[in-house]
This record gives C-alpha cells, structure tokens and sequence, in this order.
C-alpha cells in the first residue's frame, strides 16, 4: 500500500511517518513545504531520522500544479491530510492565507485523489468546529450552528469538501476531529511550547483570563493511534467523522502548574483579559472512535508534559531554536 502523509515533515505528521514504518508500511511519501511559520530546520530534524525511507515531494499545497504532479507521480492508495495552516488567533490575522491553504489546499488534493484512484482520504479536523458547544462532551452527533474563528470555518468546510467527494465520486474520507494535541516536537506557537521556554528561562508567561479555560488535551502517541485507526478503517459509512481526544479535559491554571512541576520552575505571570475566538472549554466524546477505531488514549497530562519537556530541553542542546 502507498500512504501520502502531508505535513509528514511537521508535528503530528512525523510522528505518524514513524508508526506507519515501525507497523512495515512499505511505501511512504511526505508532502510539505517546509515554510517559515516556525524554524524549517526542527521540521527537518523531525524527519532526519527516517527520510531515507521515505520520498519527499517538497512544495505548496496552494500550487495545483504541484498537488497535481505529486499525487500523479506517487499515486497513493490513502492519503493522510494533515497539513494546515493551523491556529485560531494567527487565522483571525490572516483569513486569507488560511482560506488558501486549509480550503483551497484541501479541494487541490481532494480533486487529484479523485482523479488517480485514491481509495481513503483521512482529513485533519479540529474541535475548534464545535465553536460555543454548551453540551459537553462533544459528539459527533452535535449540531455545528456557529464556528467563531476563520481556522474553524476552514476546518468544517474541509469537512464539508470530504463528504461531497464521498458522495459525488465514491472516495473513501475520515474526518478526525483533533483535541488539543500536545507533545514532543509540538509547534513553538501552542501554549505549551510557549510557557515552557518562558519558564525555563524565567520570563513572564501571559495568561488570558483567570485560567479557567479548559482543554481535552492529547498526547502524540494517542493521537497517531487514532489516526492509524482511520487510514485502515473501512467498516462504516463512506464519510465519517470521529473525535479524537485524551478524555482528560485540564483548566489552564492547571496546565500551567503541569510545566512549572515539569521545569522546576514556578511561572512569573502577565495576567491578560480573554482572548477572542477562543473557546471555553473542549471535551471530547471518544466512545465512537473506542467502539470502531479502537481508539484508547492513555496518556495523562501529567506523564505527557515531562515528556514534552525534555524533548525541548534535547532541541535547545543541540542549538535547535524551538521558537
């Protein structure tokens, strides 16, 4: 089988790249661009240990010529769609260049998967779509009224593109709703990756409201067992959608005393007010991802954070700016 990951040089994607070689996929290609949005050179280092094994189409998910050629070049039988431009408060900045990228990006492959024969499309959703979801946990089954940030909206319309071309052409898509996803080689923008270089190095972290915010936080190695589930998952409807999360939904203030147990440091605190387009609180409702992926995420905040830290702690030693 021949698996497309894009954003296989990034976070989530790496750490996909690696379980689907430790599982013997034989075929494995990366799509990325390697753009600037944080230090190209920690991409590169995430896929320096197994790039020998793997072909790298480097490129912009913008250029249709470029999808064209990688996906006609390759012809992959799943293609696993995690690149994005990502991040709720940078996409109130820039809509544009996210409209480009998550929407526009995401039909470009969709439409040349079409055309080669792909046979399972998995999308990288978010739970940023359940917006002010005042029922919690969040299922699948909940009414999407109101998104309340440009990411968002990209992301429910890349649900939206999957499930026209499930219907229209027959291509197999997965839509996984991602909660929070945190650890080693974590993008410098989260807040994790923030106030634990703030922390280490003794200046002050800013913190929106009074903390009580509250995340379903994921650890990696979770997350790209859900995902694994999905690219093999050939059981239900043509177009399904499943929430992956770590089930443990933390408030910031106690995110916050997680990396200062982590550092061994206690934080200097800028207190701010609330954010706009930041939600209140996400919690995920796992159970259809547990009953048809066999999705168990076991990792607790406070095993992944230590984690996290010393990865930080190797990048910096090795002269890598994690920022």
């Amino acid at each position: 089988m021949k698996i497309l990951v894009t954003g296989g040089a990034g976070f989530i994607g790496s750490h996909t790249v690696e379980r689907l070689l430790r599982d013997g996929a034989d075929r494995i290609a990366i799509l990325d661009s390697f753009n600037t949005y944080y230090n190209p050179a920690i991409k590169r280092a995430n896929i320096s240990g197994f790039q020998d094994r793997v072909t790298v189409y480097e490129g912009e998910l913008t250029d249709p010529a470029f999808v064209a050629a990688t996906i006609a070049d390759f012809q992959p039988d799943t293609i696993i769609h995690l690149a994005a431009r990502a991040g709720v408060r940078p996409s109130i900045e820039a809509p544009e260049l996210y409209i480009d990228v998550n929407i526009k990006g995401t039909f470009h492959l969709l439409e040349n998967a079409r055309r080669h024969g792909t046979r399972q499309f998995v999308f990288a959703s978010s739970s940023s779509v359940y917006g002010v979801n005042k029922k919690v946990p969040f299922s699948e089954e909940d009414a999407i009224l109101q998104t309340i940030s440009p990411y968002a909206m990209t992301k429910m319309a890349g649900e939206q593109m999957c499930s026209n071309y499930s219907h229209l052409y027959g291509l197999r898509t997965v839509c996984l709703r991602f909660f929070t996803v945190y650890g080693p080689r974590q993008r410098p923008d989260l807040a994790i990756s923030k106030f634990t270089r703030s922390i280490e190095a003794g200046q002050p972290i800013d913190k929106y409201g009074a903390g009580h915010t509250a995340r379903d936080y994921t650890f990696i190695s979770d997350i790209v067992d859900g995902i694994i589930g999905a690219a093999n998952y050939q059981d239900g409807p043509i177009c399904d959608i499943f929430n992956l999360g770590g089930s443990q939904t933390v408030t910031l203030n106690e995110m916050i005393a997680a990396i200062e147990e982590a550092v061994g440091k206690k934080a200097i605190i800028n207190q701010l007010p609330e954010q706009p387009g930041d939600v209140p609180l996400t919690s995920a409702d796992v159970s259809k991802a547990t009953r048809l992926l066999n999705f168990q995420p076991t990792t607790h905040i406070a095993q992944g954070i230590p984690r996290y830290v010393e990865w930080f702690r190797d990048m910096q030693s090795r002269g890598l700016a994690v920022c």
